[in-house]
């Protein structure tokens, strides 16, 4: 009882917290259709601030900090990175009506992290007075980057052998068709033999591309040019009077631009199966429970914080709104986007911030006290 009781108080402080009201907000005028619009421009620039305030922080606290500390809790991130996709690969990818590298596009979103829904834990812990380190933020590209590399090595395979075994089918049915050949039609050399074998679809899957795509993403390097600052360089002063005392309010504009956005991704998953929203509802706390675990496993054996497994959970339970998209665009471009990114930001966005946040933060105070 003290679980439940505990989850829906910390349900309706998030329900009155500024960072669930202006998405909730922006979904309420965009279904009363609203024309506000709020430049493209305005919101890189909300992006690149709040994610370079959090960079800063986890620089300045991993440069403060042991090492030793960060590295379970990396781990940790990269493991549920990948698992995530693979559960998509093994379980959405096998219901009615869902196309398979689809599938896996989505799998790789929702193993990728959202800044936004970060920025988010992280204002309601700190509102909450709930301790966690302050280089938990600093995981984000740990489960981020091989959660996107999967979802498109996976993806290309998948093609890959589709393709090999199309062609294989064609080839037997033209050997059928066709009557016996002469002694001369046979390749005469090895090269010949090789080349009439080779595969044009066999395309091996370069990695480092993928990484590099990541890395060079707006959000992920915001976020590292924070970081890396944080580390090597002494940005107290500006970060103390300018990026901390206008994170709540840039993060509300933010929250606004989503909810707006959520309802107008909302008529895309009308295209694919029904199935997707399902998943989106479902998905992140699936995803979240594992990261929790493992993050209970770190709290035991390194004492990371239990608001720290709050923020490895709600990175776990989100879906990329910013850095994803192109990245999963780029690498899979068979795959439909209004599957993936209408899963994601339509429900998975809403769903991670309006709910998993704060049933998290009410398991870690059921069990951390």
């Amino acid at each position: 009882m003290d679980f439940v009781s505990l989850f829906f108080t910390d349900f309706i402080k998030q329900l009155q917290s500024p960072t669930l009201a202006f998405l909730i907000g922006g979904m309420i005028i965009a279904a009363l259709g609203s024309e506000l619009v709020i430049p493209d421009a305005v919101c890189s620039i909300i992006v690149f601030m709040l994610l370079t305030k959090i960079g800063l922080t986890g620089g300045i606290a991993i440069r403060n900090s042991n090492l030793t500390e960060v590295l379970l809790p990396a781990l940790f991130s990269v493991i549920t990175g990948i698992v995530i996709v693979f559960i998509a690969r093994f379980t959405l990818a096998k219901l009615p009506k869902v196309r398979t590298v689809d599938a896996i596009a989505t799998g790789g979103l929702f193993g990728a992290v959202s800044g936004s829904t970060m920025a988010a834990a992280l204002t309601l812990l700190e509102e909450q007075k709930i301790p966690f380190e302050a280089w938990a933020g600093a995981l984000y590209p740990f489960m981020d980057i091989p959660a996107l590399v999967t979802a498109i090595v996976i993806a290309n395979i998948y093609i890959n052998k589709k393709k090999r075994k199309e062609a294989s089918d064609s080839a037997m049915q033209e050997s059928f068709s066709k009557q016996p050949v002469a002694a001369g039609d046979y390749p005469s050399t090895r090269q010949e033999y090789l080349s009439q074998q080779k595969d044009p679809g066999d395309n091996k899957v370069k990695i480092w591309p993928i990484i590099e795509e990541s890395l060079r993403g707006p959000a992920l390097s915001a976020m590292l040019l924070g970081l890396a600052l944080g580390l090597f360089t002494r940005p107290e002063s500006v970060y103390e009077k300018f990026y901390d005392p206008a994170f709540r309010g840039l993060l509300s504009i933010l929250m606004l631009v989503m909810g707006m956005e959520a309802w107008s991704r909302v008529g895309e998953l009308r295209k694919v199966a029904q199935w997707y929203v399902v998943y989106s509802v479902i998905a992140p706390f699936i995803h979240g429970l594992i990261a929790f675990g493992l993050g209970m496993i770190a709290h035991y054996a390194t004492g990371f914080s239990m608001g720290g497994v709050v923020v490895l959970a709600v990175i776990a339970a989100s879906s990329s709104d910013i850095s994803g998209p192109p990245t999963l665009r780029a690498g899979i471009p068979s795959a439909n986007p209004s599957a993936y990114i209408g899963a994601s930001t339509a429900v998975g966005t809403p769903i991670a911030i309006g709910f998993c946040i704060p049933f998290f933060i009410g398991l870690a105070q059921a069990i951390g006290g």
